[in-house]
């Protein structure tokens, strides 16, 4: 990718650049009632739900909580509460971002403008954005969007509101699922995986591979 010059570094927002920590949340509701083995195997399921739901058309972010948690609840046999999905989307405006985040990106906003395409709401993104730390040129929603990713209209839009193509920007990423597999799909080229180790590599889908933020500026030869 050193050769590359893309117009815009675009970037999934909550578990690339915020610690999304869904998992924590699972703790804190469940962890009493779940041994660990069960815990490990209640966040996994849960992560697949919140993916499943995200497929279907748009609906607001507090219905994907709501709808994936009660769905792993009856899968775990765990009492589910509609009160435990509001509190969990409610901290989701309150979570910063990973320890190397805020200079990876000052080092990169300097030459190459940055752009966030995120599954969230409009009400709260920026509150999550805010804590970044850098200047981004724009910051789309799956609300704006009328789509989640993984699907190809969140992906759309955000060219169209760019006024570009897949060939004009570089995609980063912590996420195979909901981001790079679609990206490779569209025929973005330029990829980089950030490997929090939320999923396995798959070197199918072409990327550039860095281990934080820190390593996107050298992966974009700045």
């Amino acid at each position: 990718m050193t050769t590359f010059r893309p117009k815009y570094v675009t970037f999934d927002c909550h578990g690339t650049l915020i610690n999304f920590n869904m998992a924590q949340a699972a703790r804190d509701l469940y962890g009493i009632t779940l041994s660990e083995a069960a815990m490990q195997q209640f966040i996994k399921d849960w992560t697949a739900y919140r993916i499943d739901e995200c497929l279907g058309s748009w609906k607001p972010y507090a219905d994907i909580v709501h709808n994936s948690l009660e769905r792993t609840c009856k899968r775990n046999g765990v009492a589910f509460r509609p009160e435990d999905a509001v509190m969990v989307y409610e901290r989701i405006p309150t979570w910063g971002p990973h320890p190397d985040v805020m200079a990876g990106l000052a080092k990169v906003a300097k030459e190459i403008p940055l752009v966030i395409l995120s599954n969230a709401m409009n009400s709260q993104i920026m509150s999550n954005v805010d804590k970044l730390g850098a200047p981004f040129h724009a910051v789309y929603t799956a609300e704006q969007a009328d789509a989640y990713k993984p699907r190809f209209q969140a992906f759309e839009y955000m060219f169209d509101m760019l006024g570009c193509g897949p060939e004009d920007i570089a995609h980063c990423s912590s996420s195979f699922r909901y981001d790079l597999m679609s990206a490779y799909g569209l025929g973005i080229k330029n990829k980089i995986w950030v490997n929090r180790g939320h999923e396995p590599a798959n070197p199918y889908y072409g990327y550039t591979e860095i281990t934080d933020i820190s390593g996107l500026a050298g992966a974009l030869g700045l």
